[in-house]
């Protein structure tokens, strides 16, 4: 008899949302089951893998978005202090966990549609996420240079392609980025110098030491306002628009040049 392929495992997270407002990630559902638990922030904050600072920046928010408070500092008794949750936290996080295991059992009836299906799902997720930003990629992280404020992180969008951003350690921190891990990049056209990529034609500005420049063939351009919006094809599937302060219609190629701090990083769990 034939083989039959086994059923696709998916394995997915429940976020939760309060109108516009993207407020109840896995994460920080774990967190205040930690706090539950272990009675203190610092505590719940080592046992899902947050920094003390990233953990009650994430309290903050979720009192703040809920309206309720959530979490309730004790001070003073035989352990000198700790955190307690709230009845209506405790309501939540069992609310979730029990939503959490419903959405598994329909992830799970997914796995039987067909061996396409995680690569359907991915694209669908992608797809949802809206920004003003023109320009979106896609890439893994390939190395994070931590500072005591600032973190300097390495994108890798293809095998010959990078970008460089820069980011607050304490965003690092919250996003729970690490090398390996899945992450996208957001930039705005403004934001992107578009330049000849021959010395004989006059360029917009020199690039600074640390901007990302890449060189590519040249797409969709539009003049007007003073200004030149240029597309430039880096690869098959990359493609990243800016402007210019010349016409470089002429040309077939061109350079994007743009800043590792004008760079913002974003994750899709």
């Amino acid at each position: 008899m034939p083989d039959h392929p086994a059923p696709l495992a998916f394995s997915t997270t429940l976020s939760l949302r309060s109108g516009d407002q993207s407020w109840g990630s896995e994460r920080r559902m774990a967190l205040l089951a930690a706090i539950g638990t272990e009675g203190s922030i610092s505590a719940a904050a080592r046992k899902v893998g947050l920094s003390y600072k990233a953990a009650w920046d994430a309290v903050d928010m979720m009192n703040n978005v809920a309206g309720d408070l959530l979490v309730e500092r004790v001070t003073g008794g035989k352990r000198g202090g700790g955190a307690l949750l709230t009845g209506r936290a405790r309501e939540l996080v069992a609310w979730y966990q029990a939503a959490q295991a419903e959405h598994q059992r329909f992830m799970d009836a997914l796995s039987h549609f067909g061996p396409d299906g995680t690569r359907h799902l991915d694209l669908l997720h992608s797809m949802a996420l809206q920004t003003s930003a023109r320009n979106r990629f896609e890439g893994i992280i390939q190395h994070i240079e931590s500072g005591p404020v600032n973190d300097r992180l390495t994108l890798q969008l293809a095998a010959d392609v990078v970008l460089t951003a820069t980011l607050t350690h304490a965003s690092t921190e919250r996003l729970g980025l690490a090398p390996g891990r899945r992450a996208l990049a957001f930039l705005k056209a403004q934001a992107v110098r578009i330049q000849a990529a021959d010395p004989t034609t006059p360029q917009l500005s020199e690039p600074a030491p640390g901007d990302t420049r890449w060189t590519g063939r040249i797409g969709h351009v539009v003049t007007g306002d003073g200004l030149t919006e240029v597309s430039l094809d880096i690869t098959e599937h990359i493609r990243i628009t800016g402007l210019s302060a010349v016409d470089i219609s002429t040309k077939s190629t061109a350079q994007a040049c743009f800043q590792a701090s004008d760079v913002l990083i974003g994750t899709l769990d």
